[in-house]
């Protein structure tokens, strides 16, 4: 249901995609240079420059919005990480969410509509902030019923080597940035792979698949958001207006959400077999 709910942000998403240094977006003016024009760099930020060519008083900004998308972030996580602990924790409580389907659909269509209602109101402050925060907790819950089937070692392993990955990935994006690098052509490839996996998925529900396919399924959703995290890190680096905060850490909550569901199914995978 995550990987369809980042399909969902990923179209609404698509519209804002702008030229670094292009004049316009749909939701505000860049201030960047035009493409092929450099401003100079200032020597002594040169430690803090995120782009090739970007002002120091557009730096200065975008390192505050990059801040304020992170903190945002790190809260959604915070609360999913809340969730799902006490789901685990609490098996009765686990078991009567799994034993009543009418709760995992109404957080699933709740998410849509949810998300939907961010996508309207995502420029209303404090608006945006209330249905991100019911967002993300009826996502959580999804999330908290998939860790609540595992062994919680297995859940500790996923966590540990999703925020490996998250790290890792983030820090060579903002170092390939830094010296010039721009992955924004990845979005149509991307998009179209997220759309095979929805499809897919939808397919392995009416006619599941072997243990071997489910597992290349993983490993292959695994693929996709690494690389969807890279994107996305790209998009708040030198892209996303700085007042897309909202839609920012949706789409890197969604992205680090996905990558350790998949995460997880590959390690219950390996340790069955």
């Amino acid at each position: 249901m995550a990987t369809l709910l980042r399909g969902v942000s990923g179209a609404g998403s698509k519209a804002r995609v702008v030229d670094f240094g292009s004049g316009s977006s749909m939701m505000g003016e860049s201030s960047a240079p035009s493409k092929g024009v450099y401003a100079p760099v200032d020597i002594e930020g040169a430690s803090d420059q995120l782009a090739p060519g970007m002002s120091k008083g557009e730096n200065i900004l975008r390192w505050g919005f990059i801040r304020k998308v992170y903190g945002i972030v790190a809260m959604q996580l915070l609360m999913t990480t809340i969730v799902a602990a006490t789901m685990m924790a609490n098996k009765p409580l686990a078991l009567f969410v799994r034993q009543n389907p009418w709760i995992q659909f109404g957080a699933m269509f709740g998410s849509f509509g949810a998300l939907f209602a961010l996508f309207m109101y995502k420029d209303k402050h404090p608006t945006n902030l209330a249905i991100l925060g019911a967002w993300t907790f009826m996502l959580s819950i999804t999330v908290g019923t998939a860790c609540s089937v595992y062994a919680p070692a297995i859940v500790l392993q996923a966590l540990i080597l999703t925020t490996g990955v998250v790290g890792g990935l983030t820090a060579y994006t903002f170092w390939a940035v830094r010296r010039g690098q721009d992955f924004t052509h990845w979005g149509s490839y991307l998009f179209a792979g997220l759309w095979g996996m929805v499809l897919w998925g939808f397919f392995q529900m009416i006619f599941p698949s072997s243990d071997a396919g489910r597992t290349v399924y993983a490993l292959l959703g695994t693929l996709l958001f690494s690389m969807y995290l890279v994107y996305d890190t790209n998009m708040l680096i030198t892209k996303h207006s700085v007042d897309e905060y909202i839609w920012a850490s949706v789409e890197l909550y969604l992205d680090m959400i996905n990558l350790f569901l998949y995460i997880l199914e590959i390690l219950n995978r390996s340790q069955r077999n």
